[in-house]
């Protein structure tokens, strides 16, 4: 019998050496700094996180979410809740295997990362500049088009795959309605910006956070946008994720049957600066792992993207310019290497 199918209850030794570390163990002597900008988080009573009905899509709110916010909550997306779950179970059996057997287990196109989030269009994990901490974060990296070609021998990771591939048909179908959307509230050509958006492109990353005694002094993601044109995000019971509004940080309830919708770097370009990537980040939990599972997708290769505020680029000459700054200054510059700048 396989390890994947006879894997045991999540433990320290399915974590990454370095995420193993007890209590007793750690250092005590965090950077305040960093806890209190942690901490400095409100909590709202209600959750005031837009929410967009797919069943009865209201262009005007879609408009409002997307520029106030940049972020969503999407019901009615027509996903089964039985998908969710299963994707949700499948995740989790697969983390709490070893970690020696993870690295195995996953090769190309496929890839097991930790410790950052930033990967090569390989997906191998991207080395950032000296001074960048690492992230308290590991994952499963899936493009979904090479999918339906793969045969893994384990019948648990073989079950695994036909799930992600259901769920990627779903994901693909909401992010085209969804873009689609966007475009006809921007008064768009679809047309000339149906290449911005290309199912093809789409991948899944599984991510595990690990509990952590001194949550309050490390990130399982820093503050970031994603590169993305959208990303669509389905969170469980663990809450975590917080993003930023009106220069406050605000934490972003997990609530069953619902998605996450982020706008990204590109589709703010896409819309000239009228939409926004909404920035966020995620924080540990003292008590409990927190397991997500989000799709990204993007421009078709070789489209370009033209806007009033940027000069003419692919996303292939964005996603070079920001591994470098990865790889030099540790922190992503984006959007703003791109901007135009009007002459005086």
């Amino acid at each position: 019998m396989s390890e994947l199918s006879n894997s045991a209850e999540v433990n320290f030794e399915s974590y990454p050496p370095i995420f193993r570390r007890r209590p007793e163990s750690q250092n005590q002597n965090f950077d305040t700094a960093v806890a209190d900008a942690i901490n400095n988080v409100d909590i709202p009573d209600s959750d005031p996180i837009p929410v967009i009905d797919l069943q009865c899509l209201s262009l005007d709110s879609l408009g409002e979410a997307c520029r106030d916010w940049g972020l969503f909550r999407l019901v009615n997306h027509g996903i089964p809740p039985a998908l969710l779950s299963q994707l949700q179970d499948h995740a989790s059996k697969l983390f709490s295997l070893s970690f020696e057997f993870k690295q195995s287990l996953f090769g190309s196109p496929l890839s097991y990362f930790w410790g950052t989030p930033a990967l090569t269009p390989s997906g191998a994990a991207l080395l950032r500049g000296p001074q960048k901490s690492i992230s308290w974060v590991e994952g499963f990296n899936v493009p979904l088009g090479p999918l339906s070609q793969l045969e893994p021998e384990d019948p648990v990771l073989a079950s695994f795959r036909l799930l992600l591939e259901e769920y990627g048909k779903h994901l693909a179908r909401l992010a085209t309605t969804i873009f689609e959307a966007m475009v006809m509230k921007l008064n768009l050509n679809l047309e000339e910006v149906k290449s911005n958006l290309s199912e093809s492109t789409g991948y899944v990353r599984i991510y595990r956070y690990p509990l952590h005694s001194m949550a309050n002094s490390t990130w399982g993601l820093d503050a970031h946008t994603d590169s993305s044109v959208l990303s669509i995000l389905s969170q469980y019971e663990v809450g975590g994720l917080e993003v930023l509004k009106d220069n406050k940080w605000l934490q972003v309830k997990p609530l069953s049957n619902t998605l996450l919708v982020n706008l990204g770097d590109m589709m703010q370009a896409i819309s000239n600066d009228e939409y926004k990537s909404a920035e966020h980040r995620v924080k540990l939990n003292k008590q409990k792992e927190r397991i997500s599972i989000c799709y990204f997708v993007f421009p078709d290769e070789g489209s370009v993207i033209r806007s009033s505020k940027y000069k003419p680029f692919t996303y292939t000459d964005f996603r070079a310019r920001v591994q470098e700054e990865l790889k030099t200054l540790g922190f992503k510059v984006g959007l703003r290497n791109f901007k135009l700048t009007r002459a005086s």
